[in-house]
């Protein structure tokens, strides 16, 4: 469902190995968004290794909303640094949370970290996971990202069934954020959003298009 004169947000998602690459993927980006997705990879949680330094932020001269998708093991080990840098909102990985303790208790603290500091928190969704785990604390967080591949790696295709999955988490929640990130291109921006997705968190389609400008304008165009 599209809400009349409601434009979704393109996030650009940066991948980068050094915060040198950080720096130059925000300054080719900044132009034409207002907000970029940091993603950070231990190589553990995902076999993918990126910068994972919060305190370089304190360096970084934007105006951008900075978000930061965690894609860590044990994310309450880390969620310090990133809430007391720069970044504006936190993404974590529902997989990645401990079980074993009271899992509603620690989603409930993590958002008190989060609120003291007025920033936001996203708990993000694998492809795999089902909606339901969302049930026990969906009102306490500020937004659900759902993974359209599996993370790890920029350039994959968006995997069956994710334009039903968001259809079906927005009817659930009618009044969620929904972010959607992995495989997101011009070509399906459209069914993402006419499905209920909020913002489109996209990498390889921006940066290995060739002309980022050019790539931006297009996912824009694709979904008005």
């Amino acid at each position: 469902m599209v809400i009349e004169n409601f434009m979704p947000e393109i996030i650009p998602a940066i991948i980068a190995r050094s915060f040198d690459e950080l720096k130059e993927k925000v300054k080719l980006v900044e132009p034409y968004v207002s907000t970029v997705q940091l993603d950070i990879m231990d190589g553990i949680f995902v076999s993918n290794e990126t910068w994972r330094t919060p305190e370089d932020l304190n360096n970084l001269e934007t105006n951008l909303f900075l978000e930061a998708h965690l894609m860590v093991v044990n994310p309450y080990d880390v969620i310090e640094g990133w809430l007391a840098s720069k970044v504006r909102k936190v993404l974590i990985h529902w997989e990645s949370l401990d079980k074993r303790v009271d899992f509603e208790l620690s989603i409930i603290d993590l958002m008190e970290k989060v609120r003291l500091q007025n920033k936001k928190l996203g708990i993000v969704l694998n492809p795999e996971t089902p909606m339901d785990v969302l049930d026990s604390f969906i009102s306490q967080i500020d937004l659900v990202m759902l993974m359209g591949v599996s993370p790890g790696f920029a350039g994959q295709q968006i995997q069956p069934g994710v334009v039903d999955k968001v259809r079906q988490l927005r009817q659930k929640y009618l009044n969620v954020k929904i972010e959607i990130d992995g495989g997101v291109n011009s070509q399906n921006a459209r069914q993402l959003v006419f499905a209920g997705a909020d913002f489109l968190a996209v990498g390889a389609s921006i940066f290995e298009s060739g002309d980022i400008g050019k790539a931006i304008k297009l996912l824009e165009e694709s979904i008005i």
